[in-house]
């Protein structure tokens, strides 16, 4: 019953909006109430006539710069307002309405409505309840218009708004907001917004903008700010049941499994005690506790209502695949090994193909021409109905670079995705050792096989470290050129699991070279490491030459951030240093004095 009166309310609204448009001006809009509005109103004319004042009363008009002209409800023995020559007591009071009606409505409609500077200045007027702005916000992201919702929404945070008052529409506005910096590539105006919030909001915005600033750091990998950020924020609202799975999720970012599974048990224990919290987010602590890896894997993959069957299916599906056909390898007359698509895989990649609709860039190590994320549901059940696809490499490349763009961040989804499709990788990879020779990018169609393997690495790169370092390993070893970079990667794992000597040897077999700097201070770490500090202090002078930022970023506790762009920061840059300071520097601090001894050499070289 309910449900049809709001449905009808909001049609009757929309039309009424609409009529109101033609002059603004109230005889128009009951004009219209009493030709078309009883269509909304399960067809009582008296329901029409009676809504149509209390629906005008709310509504901001152009014309008087957004103020409304309501108009004053008669007395029982006077003319009614809806002007149809009755008493009021007759008319228009005897209708009782399902039920109230949000005083907010026809300021949501308006905003949902103008364009332009009309909508510039409706903002701008700050007459809109805040109430409005927020759904109006709301209605506009999930109908795609990003634009427009972020419009929106950044007018609640604009001028000197009372935030504390403005309590159940700030947050959840703020949530938003972020979200459409982030899809939208804003990532300044993010960073300028949690800046200020946790420079100047009420505690309670304080604890969210903390709770973001960390699952950024996490996003970024420095796990070092990420940690501090949950403190703060823990000390801020320390009752706040997100953080409970925040923590999970720096824990499992830090490779403790063991303590997430631990400190969730903690947390359900501590907030089962608070009756109004949401038994639903109780569960959810629960099921953390019990195995926190799955519990977010599957928070994940149903995030999106498009995509968790589709998700759902390929999990089972990959838990479910055999090992592939062999591949067709020639050798070349230097010795290297080349694979070139059989018949049979170009023809199942082209019904791929179809399904994706986005092509592979071939000129990038990673990375597509488009966003194969737009056709997934259709890709995705393309998939399941044909298994066989997985047969051919372009296909295997295609969804673990596809997955790897979307997941490739979250140590979590390593078992539901990367773990199955490495197992089903390693057989070719096996058939790639057993041949023998070399195997370069630039033959043949190697890139392909090349390519997934490094998109496997980043995907296990995060939830399971030593299984991407050995990938990687075996990836060099055929690969001697490094055309993917892997060197980098196999240092910092090795750095990460003490083996100082194997990190060593590993940067000293590749090329040397500006370029490479996060080889460099690995081969700096590592010599540091293991008391050899002249040639530590050697390897240091030529990366302080090639990138003079490395060390104020590295040594500071606090140095401006730099912004990290989707492409791999330019060598010699600050934002290269940034990167390597966001990556590695939790391994200069815990290795004793190593911070200390890298301060000293920076004056000492400044």
């Amino acid at each position: 019953m309910l449900t049809a009166w709001v449905e009808q309310l909001l049609g009757f609204a929309s039309g009424a909006l609409e009529a109101i448009r033609a002059n603004e001006h109230y005889p128009t809009m009951m004009a219209w109430a009493r030709s078309e509005g009883a269509e909304h109103c399960g067809g009582s004319l008296d329901l029409a006539q009676a809504l149509a004042p209390l629906i005008w009363n709310q509504t901001p008009l152009v014309r008087r710069g957004f103020d409304t002209e309501p108009l004053a409800e008669p007395k029982r023995e006077e003319l009614c307002w809806c002007d149809s020559g009755r008493l009021y007591r007759d008319c228009c009071a005897r209708v009782e309405m399902p039920s109230a009606i949000p005083d907010h409505l026809m300021w949501m409609l308006s905003l949902r409505e103008w364009r332009g500077e009309t909508l510039k200045l409706a903002l701008e007027s700050r007459k809109a309840p805040a109430q409005a702005l927020l759904e109006a916000g709301i209605v506009s992201a999930e109908s795609g218009n990003n634009g427009r919702a972020q419009q929106i929404l950044e007018s609640l945070f604009a001028g000197d708004r009372d935030w504390e008052a403005l309590e159940e529409q700030i947050e959840p506005a703020f949530e938003i907001l972020v979200d459409l910096y982030q899809e939208r590539g804003f990532h300044r105006k993010r960073a300028a917004l949690v800046e200020r919030v946790m420079a100047e909001g009420p505690g309670f915005l304080r604890g969210a903008a903390l709770e973001r600033l960390c699952l950024m750091h996490l996003d970024s990998g420095d796990l070092a700010s990420a940690r501090e950020a949950f403190q703060s924020a823990q000390r801020t609202l320390p009752d706040s049941p997100s953080l409970a799975y925040i923590e999970a999720m720096v824990l499992l970012h830090e490779g403790n499994v063991g303590k997430a599974r631990q400190r969730a048990a903690f947390w359900w224990r501590r907030l089962s005690r608070q009756h109004h919290l949401d038994p639903d987010q109780l569960e959810f602590i629960a099921e953390l506790a019990d195995d926190p890896q799955a519990a977010l894997a599957e928070q994940v993959i149903h995030s999106e209502e498009a995509l968790s069957g589709p998700l759902t299916a390929l999990q089972a599906l990959l838990h479910t695949q055999q090992r592939p056909p062999r591949l067709e390898l020639t050798h070349a007359n230097e010795g290297g090994l080349q694979y070139e698509p059989s018949s049979r895989e170009a023809s199942l990649y082209n019904g791929w193909a179809n399904a994706c609709e986005v092509e592979i860039d071939e000129d990038a190590a990673l990375g597509f021409l488009g966003d194969p994320w737009e056709t997934a549901p259709q890709w995705l059940q393309a998939l399941c109905a044909n298994p066989e696809w997985l047969d051919a490499p372009r296909v295997m490349q295609a969804l673990t670079l596809a997955l790897a763009s979307r997941f490739g961040s979250l140590p979590w989804m390593v078992d539901a995705f990367f773990t199955p499709l490495a197992e089903r990788y390693g057989f070719w990879l096996g058939q790639l050792e057993d041949a023998g020779g070399t195997f370069s990018w630039h033959d043949a169609d190697n890139a392909t096989l090349l390519r997934t393997g490094l998109a496997l690495v980043i995907g296990m790169e995060r939830g399971a470290g030593q299984d991407a370092r050995k990938l990687a390993q075996r990836l060099l070893a055929l690969d001697q050129e490094d055309s993917l970079g892997l060197r980098e990667l196999v240092i910092d794992q090795l750095l990460r699991e003490g083996r100082d000597e194997q990190a060593l040897t590993v940067s000293e077999q590749g090329p040397e070279g500006a370029e490479m700097l996060g080889v460099q201070m690995g081969r700096v770490l590592a010599l540091f490491r293991l008391s050899r500090h002249d040639d530590a202090l050697a390897v240091l002078r030529e990366v302080y030459s090639s990138n003079p930022y490395i060390l104020p970023i590295l040594c500071e506790d606090r140095p401006r951030p730099a912004r990290l762009g989707d492409d791999m920061p330019e060598p010699g840059t600050r934002a290269e240093a940034w990167q390597y300071r966001q990556l590695m520097r939790d391994q200069w601090l815990a290795s004793d004095g190593a911070l200390d001894w890298l301060s000293r050499q920076r004056r000492a070289l400044s």
